[in-house]
């Protein structure tokens, strides 16, 4: 009854939020405007092909992204040659941009019907074939005009709202069939917005390719660009002549340069999403109020119980059975374990470095979808949002080698020089090393995926020369403070520890706990899954942010309830369950993600599926950090609360 209330209410406020008029929010765009004048160049920058979804077809066909000017293309080049685009940032690089100079020639209002692009290229069957696997394969070609994505106008479903999705195909089959056509010739809409009389702005960019068979090029440096009734078509057994021609057409528009972005950003099918979040947390919460009733209830009673037989003697106790009239008896439960339960655990070594790297993790991950909720991460600055991932983690560096060194001085370690090496190395080195391996196999098949040697030098300079003193600053200092004392004493002889039940043994348990925090993420990281193999841009940081606070409280509260009752079983080794039960939610996360590939993902070769179950289990293994630390520590601070709350001998 209470969880049909709770849902009521939640679903009525939703229908009243999504009945307000939309508004259109200015975010801080990391760019300056770029004001133009009539014919002045406006410039286009070409980027990486990327896989795209085909029409009538769901499904991602590859994991591989190639360069714009990889020669089996044979797209027209500058004439001074490709150039970079301006300097990219780290986080551009890490997610694959290449943006380079391209010889498309377009002025501000000034129409082109009909504009050779370069001279007739011929293409061998060799890149023929390459290039027809490409549009089978559903690839997309991605430009930038004055820094906004070229776009597809798209439609969630018939009579729906139109929006932006960045890129264009490549070219068109039949479901998957010969003939497949190459476009060769591009229309190009792009919309303006009058600032004065004299200077205009970039507000959006169309691209409608075609292919166009009877289009040459003509002898006084034009074009002739046929028609749309004989499309090209790539021999994989001979030469192909190809003439690449586009059009420019400029068309008005009302929209502000400051919202521009708005077409491109829009949430897809929102009411189903928020639907989904709704239902998800009110789920959550249900559970989580329920779990937090049940476990003060417990714990009241035996506070009471415990505190109340303190104030009794020995005598008081009857010969026969050690229980007075009142149902009072000695030491039962979790404080029968107080002179065990803070006795240092197996490889404290090992647990307070994925600790340390857990709660590095932790703020990581807390600051950067801050700081993306406010627009400071705007798409407009390509890579913005990888960038700020790689110095925030080097910059909390300091907090992992605090937290590592001030949890293995309480666990009592001796080997203090370990700690404060394998603190800045061990998890960083699985992570870099595992990415520098998926980066080989993009090496070895020539995508522009693969980040290049001198980017790596970068990566492991700021490892090296930041991250790395940072955290051993941050081990000093945790090794400088007292150890957090606990509030009982641990005796010199272990007790034994009787048989678990069944839900309370390793494996059930992790399953169990792990459950909860992963229902409180699944319908945010579908949408997450589909930005990153979907080449989306993800900006739902609003919703981001709720399933990050509710996934915090709802490992913590199953966490503690976990120990609580293991301590109640007399098993006194929480530490390491506690860590891997919460982050058994990561064993959920990579099953989801196998659950997306067979139903998403349709991949043609062996590359994309070793680079999709690798790239999944590196995720995987962070989440596994970031929730197992917040369960232990939720469940030591558990422990020392309840531990202080009561009097032993």
């Amino acid at each position: 009854m209470l969880y049909q209330t709770l849902r009521f209410i939640a679903f009525t406020g939703l229908n009243l939020f999504l009945s307000l008029p939309t508004t259109r929010a200015f975010y801080l765009p990391g760019v300056a405007p770029t004001s133009y004048t009539i014919d002045q160049k406006v410039p286009l920058h070409v980027n990486r092909l990327t896989p795209w979804l085909k029409e009538m077809d769901t499904e991602i066909h590859s994991a591989l992204s190639y360069g714009y000017y990889q020669r089996a293309f044979h797209f027209c080049r500058p004439k001074e040659g490709p150039q970079d685009a301006g300097r990219e940032s780290l986080g551009a690089v890490l997610f694959g941009d290449r943006i380079k100079t391209s010889p498309f020639d377009l002025r501000m209002m000034m129409n082109e019907t009909c504009k050779r692009l370069c001279e007739e290229q011929v293409i061998d069957k060799h890149s023929a074939k390459f290039v027809n696997q490409r549009i089978l394969e559903g690839f997309a070609v991605n430009w930038l005009i004055d820094g906004l994505p070229a776009a597809t106008p798209y439609k969630d479903y018939e009579g729906g709202p139109e929006y932006y999705v960045q890129g264009f195909p490549l070219g068109y089959t039949t479901e998957g069939q010969a003939p497949i056509e190459l476009n060769n010739h591009y229309d190009i809409h792009i919309q303006y917005h009058e600032v004065s009389s004299t200077t205009y702005r970039v507000v959006g960019a169309l691209v409608r390719p075609r292919s166009r068979k009877n289009s040459r090029n003509l002898d006084d440096e034009t074009a002739d660009c046929g028609d749309d009734s004989t499309p090209l078509f790539l021999d994989d057994d001979g030469e192909t002549s190809v003439t690449w021609t586009y059009s420019v057409y400029w068309e008005p528009s009302p929209i502000a340069w400051a919202v521009r972005w708005d077409m491109y950003l829009r949430i897809e099918d929102p009411k189903i999403h928020w639907f989904s979040l709704v239902n998800s947390s009110v789920i959550v919460v249900f559970v989580v109020f329920t779990v937090s009733a049940i476990l003060m209830r417990a714990l009241k009673k035996d506070f009471a119980r415990y505190n109340r037989l303190d104030t009794f003697n020995l005598d008081d106790f009857s010969a026969d059975g050690g229980v007075n009239e009142d149902g009072i008896q000695e030491d039962s439960g979790w404080k029968l374990v107080h002179g065990d339960v803070f006795r240092a655990p197996p490889n404290p070594l090992l647990l307070s470095v994925f600790l340390g790297s857990g709660a590095q993790l932790f703020f990581m991950s807390g600051v950067t979808i801050v700081f993306a909720l406010f627009g400071f991460l705007s798409p407009s600055n390509r890579g913005s949002l990888g960038t700020a991932m790689i110095l925030l983690w080097t910059l909390f560096s300091f907090i992992g080698g605090y937290v590592s060194a001030r949890l293995y001085k309480s666990f009592g370690g001796e080997g203090w020089k370990q700690n404060i090496v394998l603190t800045p190395v061990f998890v960083p080195g699985i992570v870099f090393s595992t990415f520098f391996l998926l980066n080989l196999f993009l090496w070895a098949r020539g995508s522009s995926g693969a980040v290049p040697f001198t980017t790596m030098l970068v990566i492991v300079s700021i490892w090296f020369l930041i991250s790395l003193p940072l955290s051993i600053c941050g081990s000093w200092l945790g090794f400088r403070q007292a150890a957090i004392q606990s509030p009982v004493h641990t005796n010199q002889i272990p007790r034994q520890i009787p048989p678990s039940t069944s839900y309370l043994r390793p494996i059930p348990s992790m399953l169990l706990v792990g459950a909860l925090p992963f229902g409180a993420i699944f319908v945010e990281l579908y949408f997450i899954m589909n930005s990153l193999w979907f080449d989306r841009i993800y900006y739902m940081f609003g919703f981001l942010f709720l399933c990050y606070g509710i996934m915090i409280i709802t490992c913590a509260s199953v966490t503690v309830m976990f120990v609580y009752y293991l301590l109640c079983s007399e098993n006194y080794h929480w530490q390491w369950r506690a860590f891997f039960s919460a982050g058994a939610s990561s064993f959920f996360v990579f099953a989801n993600a196998l659950i997306y590939w067979l139903f998403r993902l349709r991949f043609a070769g062996w590359t994309s599926m070793v680079l999709f179950v690798g790239y999944s289990a590196l995720i995987s293994f962070l989440v596994f950090l970031l929730t197992g630390a917040i369960g232990f520590f939720s469940s030591y601070a558990f422990v020392h609360k309840i531990y202080r709350s009561i009097r032993v001998d």
